[in-house]
């Protein structure tokens, strides 16, 4: 069966080699330098070999560029990057039929420039964002134009993936997370805190055809599903000092229903549970097969294997797999069906 993998990171050769020599903190990459997978193409291609009607969506892999670069040279890295992914989409294009632009998210000027040429000048099919931009939340308003441009301009997804750092402490008496904490349960946290600040900042009001991509199957969302329902069908009730309950009054629906306007991925490390806690809450049609490749245990391969294992032992009705695999990405992204 075919499988578009929407949420595949690569770090192209020449954009990592340049990475490399401007990143101030060299522990930030240290993981990266371990999978050749991620840097190395032939690596990448041989591996998918083994995996026949396998094709991957590739979009950048962390560290956010914003993180690498400042506002004067990240426009330069953004273009490296999104350069790159065009040459390894015009060499194989059986094997990588699509690339999600990356942008320089601090000098909106130029991700705005950039998100234009990408799109149309190198055919991406969507954006990539993080889950916030060095600490500032993307519902700050100069970060507006670049949703509002990807949604009623170019009418492209925008992706988006979680950031969070072991500089973010689990308790304020401490200076940094332990226990990769940060990673494992901060990652969930970060996204849900993104999809709520959309939510309550009418991003889904203000641009009705607006699509975003949640990483991990829309994080803590769907298994609090109690709790961004009725819990926040009495939004405004907790907080004395803003009127929150005005908020909720003016909104024309309920805050659940905006959740369930994300799109969403299988990325969850092959977690079976989790992938039909999502379908539960997510509308079918919204959930897209992921692999998060290749950040696991084997360097690229294991989560191909036991992610669509997950996917069919729970014996989904042959349309709704085959949207998964790929008929919801087609859709999505405006891709032909072959």
């Amino acid at each position: 069966m075919r499988k578009i993998d929407s949420y595949a990171h690569i770090l192209p050769k020449a954009y990592f080699d340049r990475m490399a020599t401007i990143a101030k903190d060299k522990g930030a990459i240290k993981r990266w330098l371990t999978i050749p997978v991620l840097y190395d193409l032939d690596a990448r291609l041989r591996m998918m070999e083994g995996f026949p009607g396998y094709q991957q969506i590739l979009t950048l892999s962390n560290p956010p560029i914003e993180m690498i670069a400042g506002p004067e040279d990240s426009p330069e890295l953004a273009r490296l990057a999104n350069d790159e992914m065009t040459k390894i989409r015009d060499a194989h294009p059986d094997k990588f039929p699509a690339f999600v632009a990356s942008l320089p998210m601090n000098n909106v000027p130029a991700a705005l420039a950039e998100m234009d040429r990408a799109i149309t000048e190198l055919g991406a099919r969507g954006i990539q964002v993080f889950t916030n931009v060095n600490g500032r939340p993307l519902d700050d308003p100069e970060f507006w134009p670049l949703f509002e441009a990807a949604s009623e301009k170019h009418d492209v997804p925008v992706w988006m993936h979680p950031a969070r750092g072991a500089g973010m402490a689990d308790y304020s008496s401490e200076t940094k997370s332990k226990f990769e904490i940060w990673w494992t349960f901060g990652w969930p946290y970060e996204t849900s805190a993104a999809m709520a600040r959309m939510v309550f900042s009418r991003f889904f009001d203000r641009l009705p055809d607006l699509k975003v991509i949640t990483h991990h199957m829309g994080a803590m969302i769907p298994y609090f599903d109690g709790r961004v329902g009725p819990g926040l069908d009495q939004f405004g009730s907790r907080t004395s000092d803003e009127d929150y309950e005005g908020l909720l009054a003016s909104m024309p629906h309920r805050p659940i229903d905006y959740f369930k306007r994300f799109y969403v991925d299988t990325a969850l490390a092959g977690g079976k549970s989790g992938i039909r806690c999502g379908l539960d809450f997510f509308d079918a049609r919204q959930v897209l097969f992921a692999t998060d490749c290749p950040f696991d245990p084997e360097g690229g391969p294991m989560f191909l294997r036991t992610i669509p294992q997950a996917i069919d032992e729970l014996n989904l009705p042959q349309e709704v797999q085959d949207g998964i695999y790929f008929g919801n990405a087609l859709r999505l992204l405006k891709m032909k069906c072959c």
